[in-house]
């Protein structure tokens, strides 16, 4: 069920709509799903307090609830995806019929490769969340070409792992922090983990390559908070706040821009 709203929704109300959405999900995928409420609803907020209307595109947003959350909360919702991880092979097109029937627009494509067919000026925002850092080539082309879709004031909104987060400062030296495991690069046989994670200073070069304006570059700390390891998730508890004081110490990263225009 679509809730178009008056004002914007709290992270408190997307979370409970978000966990009501999971239920739609194939039983297999339901506790995956709930574990990223937390931060698909803060995903959600930066989008939903800047666009109360309109046509969002989510690229590389999987099977996950970002696109379907937007749905759920009024917007048009457009999700472009190449859909071959793992869970997709696991799943088909199941993982994807929760999407469907809410009437989010699905759509296949490797945008690295083949690029995107927007019409200029069609939607009001382009979203992309822990994609980019998977593309085996440089996405300028493709940001320019969402560039070219967002409407006059429209709003991009890119997040990504932090290469130089805090953490790998402290563990690199004693030699971990790597990427990706050794079983995704070789033991799979196609290699879908981390080809280059960018840093805040790479994030300010993209803005400025688009010529974004009003550019908020921010850190937030889901890796840590959604580790496996227990003592990892204590100790976020504890230094998630004082991270976010430096974008460059958190394990997440965030760009915020707008294109120029009324």
């Amino acid at each position: 069920m679509i809730r178009p709203f008056m004002t914007t929704p709290t992270r408190s109300d997307i979370a409970r709509r978000l966990h009501e959405l999971v239920e739609a999900y194939p039983q297999a995928l339901q506790a995956g799903q709930q574990a990223d409420v937390a931060r698909i609803s803060f995903h959600l907020s930066l989008l939903l307090r800047r666009v109360p209307g309109g046509r969002v595109a989510d690229i590389g947003g999987g099977v996950g609830l970002f696109s379907i959350g937007a749905r759920a909360f009024g917007l048009q919702s457009v999700l472009v995806d190449d859909f071959r991880d793992s869970v997709n092979t696991a799943h088909g097109e199941a993982a994807l019929e929760p999407h469907r029937k809410l009437g989010v627009e699905v759509i296949s494509r490797d945008v690295i490769a083949e690029g995107v067919e927007f019409e200029p000026a069609s939607l009001d925002a382009v979203t992309s969340f822990d994609s980019m850092e998977h593309w085996h080539h440089s996405p300028r082309k493709l940001f320019a070409q969402l560039m070219e879709a967002l409407k006059p004031g429209g709003w991009f909104i890119l997040g990504v792992p932090n290469a130089v987060n805090m953490r790998k400062r402290l563990t690199v030296p004693f030699g971990r922090g790597k990427w990706s495991s050794m079983q995704e690069w070789y033991v799979e046989p196609v290699f879908r983990g981390h080809v280059r994670e960018p840093d805040a200073r790479d994030l300010r070069y993209i803005a400025r390559d688009l010529k974004l304006e009003a550019v908020h570059i921010f850190g937030r700390n889901w890796q840590g908070r959604l580790s496996p390891n227990g003592l990892v998730r204590a100790m976020t508890a504890v230094f998630d706040l004082p991270l976010r004081l430096r974008a460059g110490w958190c394990s997440d990263l965030y760009l915020v821009g707008r294109k120029p225009g009324p």
